[in-house]
């Protein structure tokens, strides 16, 4: 098997959705992303063995996302694009599998990448009137056409609301995280102190210079917009709650991540391709697992990367306390804490994840150490590759050390990886 080497990524800002970025669509921000990777790695011309990635948020039009997104760059018109989607681990996912083709020697070098505007979700009729449409647009005269509306009643131009409840549920995704931060007893205070850490450590990357060769402006945007840098914690406390509007409630709108629009790709690579082409890798993918887990009988919905971080680990013969970072995506702050507790928790490591001990604990200030997604925001697809591209840059500026990535998707399911840098003398030293 051949190294998969990260050489980098980028992103777009993110933004609040209905903001700044309000009239643009997944392919405008993709191929922004795109074009952006592109001239920071001197791909203009070059032809890239796969583009994979989506979104979640998108029309029916948009079925062929990644390909239309190559053809708008100035990367080589050669280069496949193959549109997948898995919610919010999209970007990851694709980086996942585009990884083990490099590893097998299939191709030599590929983008993950993801895309995802609530500013733009589709809006459709109710299946009624969809399907006189349908029929309408098959019928061979117009009289033929005009027949399929003859018991039409206005009432079926009402459009269905966009939406991104869970279907087997019908509740959202607050909701859901709502009820694991009960059945774990999260407290409010915790959640909040997580989030307003997020936003403190988000807000010192950029003071610090890290995201300045990280971020693509799009649409005369230079910078998030959610980030709060002057977040107060004491004013985060008086916060309604969002999801539970009774006194029970402990998601509220700053211990939640925003809906939100942008985009973001990162380069992979064997060590070849990146040795041929004058780049250096900033760490390598060593491992990954998907796992789903069964929410509908009761199990909490974004519990499933607890799953997939223990099958990762035991056969990578790890421990969780073998990292020098975690970068564990922030869907909602009790989420994160919902997560954590699990892995130290005996008897949900005996009947879930099937181990005799439990993982234990983390230590905290290797959590999230540059912010996450409660303050930088969580366009879904994008999430994935912002995340990998974010902790590839850490372990580089580090000298070296071992990163894990866990990242909880819509529909049940968890997406995990570790990332390795080599230690340079200088870091051992």
């Amino acid at each position: 098997m051949r190294k998969v080497a990260v050489i980098g990524g980028v992103r777009t800002p993110f933004c609040r959705s209905h903001t700044a970025y309000a009239e643009l669509t997944n392919l405008d921000m993709m191929t922004t992303a795109l074009n952006g990777l592109s001239e920071k790695y001197g791909l203009k011309g070059k032809h890239i063995d796969e583009v994979v990635g989506g979104a979640v948020v998108t029309h029916a039009k948009d079925w062929n996302l990644a390909r239309e997104a190559v053809i708008g760059t100035d990367l080589a018109p050669s280069t496949p694009g193959i549109t997948m989607m898995q919610a919010c681990g999209t970007s990851l996912q694709a980086a996942l599998g585009s990884g083990a083709k490099i590893a097998t020697g299939q191709i030599d070098c590929a983008i993950a990448t993801g895309s995802d505007t609530v500013s733009d979700a589709p809006i459709v009729f109710n299946r009624k009137f969809a399907k006189r449409l349908i029929n309408a647009s098959r019928a061979k005269s117009f009289g033929q056409k005009l027949k399929q509306f003859g018991d039409f009643k206005p009432g079926e131009l009402a459009p269905q609301a966009p939406s991104v409840n869970e279907p087997r549920t019908g509740l959202s995704m607050g909701q859901h995280a709502e009820l694991m931060a009960k059945e774990w007893n999260i407290p409010r205070a915790e959640q909040d102190l997580l989030a307003y850490n997020s936003h403190k450590n988000a807000a010192q990357a950029y003071k610090d210079g890290f995201l300045d060769d990280m971020i693509v402006p799009c649409a005369g945007v230079f910078q998030d917009n959610n980030i709060r840098p002057d977040i107060d914690l004491e004013k985060m406390g008086t916060l309604n709650p969002v999801f539970d509007k009774s006194k029970n409630g402990t998601l509220t709108a700053a211990n939640s991540t925003p809906l939100t629009d942008g985009a973001s790709a990162v380069l992979i690579a064997s060590e070849d391709w990146a040795q041929k082409n004058g780049l250096v890798p900033q760490a390598y993918i060593v491992e990954s697992q998907t796992a789903g887990i069964d929410f509908v009988g009761g199990r909490g919905l974004l519990m499933a990367p607890t799953i997939a971080v223990s099958k990762m680990l035991d056969r990578a013969g790890l421990s969780l306390q073998d990292f020098d970072f975690y970068e564990i995506h922030e869907a909602f702050a009790a989420q994160v804490l919902c997560t954590l507790k699990a892995w130290e928790s005996p008897a949900y490591c005996r009947e879930v994840l099937g181990r005799d001990e439990p993982l234990g604990p983390i230590d905290r200030s290797k959590l999230n150490v540059r912010g996450s997604s409660i303050a930088y925001g969580h366009p879904f697809a994008a999430t994935g590759a912002r995340i990998t591209a974010h902790l590839a840059k850490l372990l580089n500026e580090r000298g070296g050390g071992r990163g894990l990535i866990s990242i909880c998707t819509a529909g049940g399911m968890g997406v995990a990886a570790i990332l390795e840098a080599p230690r340079t003398e200088e870091a051992a030293a």
